[in-house]
């Protein structure tokens, strides 16, 4: 996938170990750790399903563009299912752009619908993806990015899990 995208070189890595380390402070057990690391390295394996066009455009996207880079989810879900025998874990790479008011896609979960694990995915990726640059934008500040976060807690993340995030030495972000 990183070979395809060079804006996401490293995204996936940094989005697992942020996982980990959100995992870890809540004190998860390490099974649910190892498969929320896992999903955290495969998570946007559906974006080689997305089209070079659509994935570097520096614009805005259309409708139709938007429509199809929402389907990598399911894409990724759909190339793992042979490989990985886990739900649970499909189910997180499924879900990491679902949203804690229910707004999200693929499938419209809300807070009490989704696995812990998914709402951490959820922020780490997003964390990740504002804290790097993109075809479309600079890359935020740690500072921008923790506003962000705040704003959009309760509706976009789970309150929980920034409250986790915050807590988190900087050398583990």
């Amino acid at each position: 996938m990183e070979a395809k995208d060079k804006y996401t070189r490293g995204h996936s890595q940094r989005v697992a170990e942020i996982s980990v380390a959100i995992g870890n402070k809540m004190c998860l057990p390490q099974e649910s750790i190892e498969k929320i690391k896992m999903a955290g390295l495969v998570h946007d394996i559906g974006k080689i399903g997305v089209k070079d066009s659509v994935l570097n455009k520096s614009a805005n996207l259309t409708n139709e563009e938007f429509k199809h880079i929402r389907r990598h989810p399911e894409i990724g879900e759909y190339i793992l299912a042979p490989i990985i025998k886990d739900n649970e874990t499909l189910k997180l790479v499924r879900n990491h752009h679902e949203r804690y008011d229910g707004t999200g896609y693929p499938d419209g979960l809300t807070n009490t619908q989704m696995l812990l694990g998914t709402k951490i995915l959820i922020l780490a990726d997003a964390y990740d993806a504002m804290t790097s640059e993109r075809p479309y934008r600079k890359a935020m500040s740690n500072k921008a990015a923790f506003a962000e976060i705040e704003h959009a807690q309760g509706t976009q993340f789970d309150p929980e899990v920034v409250t986790v995030l915050h807590r988190l030495p900087k050398c583990d972000l």
